[in-house]
């Protein structure tokens, strides 16, 4: 699948993407995104924050930051425009790009925070969005990344959870959506992607330290929080 296709099924779905979320996770991606925020911003020196959400889409982590810290300055960058119309409505307040995360059009060295929640495997070009998030990000920036991950080695939990994700999941979302491909992306998606262990290598790779980690749902989510280094 291209970037292009990508960035087509997330406008596809846009409409009902916040439902469905809330359905399949049965709210508990709220509270994984609570968790990623209010972390982040234990390392952030100062008062004044500036951030960015890459893959922004209709602005589920933007809210989080804003209810935890409400003179935050928020940007939010996303490349389907169907997304970011809802996500417009909803923060009228902040600005936002529609964009690739290969291509970020802010100066560098603009921002305290970087964060991309499920939306880094689904940028095919991982190494060069990488770069640009090292490139925009602050000296000592925070960037926090909330992921799916492949297991390092299967539990009979993880593997109920694989089932359902891989069974279930697009059913449920097809059903509401209309779009039972899109939903079969997902599981997908999650097992050609990384291991946390694979995916905290990658970054580190990039000039980044790794300050937090932790698992939610039986290691299918990973909450990672690194540093800028100079």
């Amino acid at each position: 699948m291209k970037q292009e296709d990508i960035v087509k099924m997330f406008d596809s779905i846009a409409p009902s993407y916040d439902l469905v979320n809330r359905v399949l996770t049965f709210g508990i991606d709220k509270k994984w995104r609570e968790k990623a925020v209010k972390k982040s911003l234990e390392y952030v020196r100062g008062d004044k924050v500036h951030l960015l959400d890459v893959a922004c889409g209709s602005g589920d982590m933007i809210e989080a930051f804003l209810k935890e810290k409400a003179d935050i300055e928020v940007c939010g960058l996303d490349a389907s425009a169907k997304m970011l119309e809802i996500a417009k409505k909803r923060f009228q307040n902040a600005t936002f790009y529609e964009s690739y995360a290969t291509e970020i059009p802010c100066e560098s060295e603009n921002f305290d925070i970087l964060s991309i929640s499920f939306g880094l495997r689904n940028i095919l070009e991982i190494d060069k969005a990488l770069e640009e998030f090292y490139r925009v990000l602050k000296k000592e920036g925070i960037f926090v990344i909330l992921e799916f991950t492949k297991p390092e080695k299967k539990s009979i939990f993880r593997e109920i959870v694989d089932i359902y994700s891989d069974k279930i999941l697009p059913k449920i979302g097809g059903a509401i959506s209309k779009n039972e491909e899109a939903y079969r992306y997902l599981p997908e998606s999650i097992n050609r992607f990384l291991t946390q262990k694979e995916l905290i290598k990658k970054v580190e790779e990039k000039k980044f330290k790794l300050l937090y980690k932790e698992a939610f749902n039986f290691s299918q989510v990973s909450l990672l929080i690194f540093k800028k280094l100079s």
